[in-house]
């Protein structure tokens, strides 16, 4: 008899279509309704309420009661990576669902994966981070350096607080669209969250865009420099100063 993980429970779990569709409609980070997840499924409700059960009893879903009405959410970010994950593995062997439409470039441009941002956005996010020797990258494993605690401190993102919390602070998420690695943890999500409470972002009505607006694409453009950027002075890894200076003069005035 084979020992250790039960890969097979969590495959069976995540291979019926209908429980793949609502572990895709909860990869936006929002908790739904049975009823909200039903429709995504495209199944009964009382289909639905079976298929929450199981993934629930699998450690995929958590849920939680507000006055008559229970929401079910991914159980951790865990959940959401390894979706994202599979999505990824799953367009390099071809197996796509064609859903063209005006929303895709957007879906590729930038998005929300669980509580972070996903897309070229957040592909770009994080190779700026590594060419600013921000974080160290060996393999999967992603590291804040001494300089990129620095860095984002004077950007007012407290790492200090981030560390203190029980989920790791960088973590690598293959990225479905760009077939890279974008950033999560929770790093990943103060950086999108930064964007979102200051009005430079904001996401997309039922949908998992993330839609930055001019003046935050040029905020994020100052903070994740690549390339060409670097090139035309934008701001550079032994240059930051101005780039930081204008960020801290936007922080200030958005509180």
């Amino acid at each position: 008899m084979a020992e250790g993980p039960d890969i097979a429970r969590i495959a069976s779990l995540i291979g019926d279509p209908a429980r793949s569709n609502m572990l895709l409609a909860l990869l936006g980070g929002k908790a739904l309704t049975a009823t909200e997840l039903a429709g995504a499924a495209g199944v009964t409700l009382q289909t639905a309420s079976s298929h929450l059960s199981k993934l629930e009893e699998g450690g995929l879903l958590s849920q939680r009661k507000q006055g008559r009405h229970r929401y079910f959410a991914l159980a951790d970010g865990h959940v959401g990576t390894m979706i994202e994950t599979l999505m990824s593995f799953s367009a390099t062997r071809g197996h796509l669902r064609h859903r063209t439409g005006p929303k895709e470039p957007e879906l590729r441009k930038a998005r929300i994966c669980y509580d972070h941002l996903a897309g070229d956005f957040g592909v770009r996010m994080l190779d700026s981070l590594i060419a600013q020797g921000a974080i160290r990258a060996e393999d999967e494993a992603l590291t804040l350096t001494a300089q990129g605690e620095a860095l984002l401190d004077a950007r007012g993102i407290d790492i200090g607080s981030l560390r203190a919390r029980r989920r790791p602070l960088c973590r690598a998420c293959l990225d479905w669209s760009e077939r890279r690695t974008h950033l999560a943890g929770s790093l990943g999500a103060a950086l999108l969250t930064h964007f979102l409470d200051r009005g430079l972002a904001r996401r997309v009505e039922e949908s998992r865009i993330i839609r930055f607006s001019p003046e935050g694409e040029r905020h994020f453009a100052a903070w994740f420099p690549v390339g060409g950027d670097r090139e035309s002075g934008a701001a550079t890894p032994a240059g930051m100063s101005s780039a930081i200076n204008r960020v801290q003069a936007a922080h200030k005035e958005a509180n």
